[in-house]
């Protein structure tokens, strides 16, 4: 595969957006690679690579570090992973189309830690909003924003 050609890296055993994920990497010329635990299903399509690994804890996120290059778009909606992303200077974007930063990854992973914290201290949390239209429509919007923000780069 030409260095050209962006890599989007999917933490995939639990990405509500594959099918997105998909679509916009056919229309900006992508690959896509799709990591997950044999627990999970994925589905063949042309220009994406499925990966299955062990279902051990973090053999995804290792996975995907060892792979993660820089101008890479990593997606997922792990916090650890995506520090480890940023670190590799990838543009890693959450599965309801929030851009991570090195400004913003601090505030969550602190907000993460707080709510750890709160469990173990008996108190239970309500989790996550359901995924809506709109959250796919916002992810999608932004991976496309980042995909032409490297084409661009690379055009010059």
């Amino acid at each position: 595969m030409p260095a050209s050609v962006p890599r989007i890296l999917v933490d995939a055993d639990a990405c509500p957006v594959k099918s997105e994920i998909v679509e916009a990497a056919k229309r900006h010329g992508a690959h896509v690679t799709m990591v997950a635990s044999y627990d999970h299903r994925l589905e063949p399509a042309e220009g994406v690579t499925i990966v299955q690994v062990d279902r051990s804890d973090q053999s995804v996120d290792m996975y995907i570090a060892n792979l993660l290059q820089p101008n890479d778009i990593l997606v997922t909606q792990d916090f650890g992973l995506a520090t480890i992303g940023l670190a590799k200077r990838a543009r890693v974007l959450s599965n309801r189309g929030q851009l991570y930063s090195d400004r913003t990854i601090d505030f969550l992973l602190e907000s993460r830690h707080e709510s750890a914290k709160r469990r173990r201290g008996g108190k239970h949390s309500k989790g996550p909003k359901p995924l809506t239209d709109e959250d796919r429509q916002r992810f999608l919007q932004c991976l496309t924003k980042v995909l032409r923000g490297l084409q661009e780069n690379t055009s010059m």
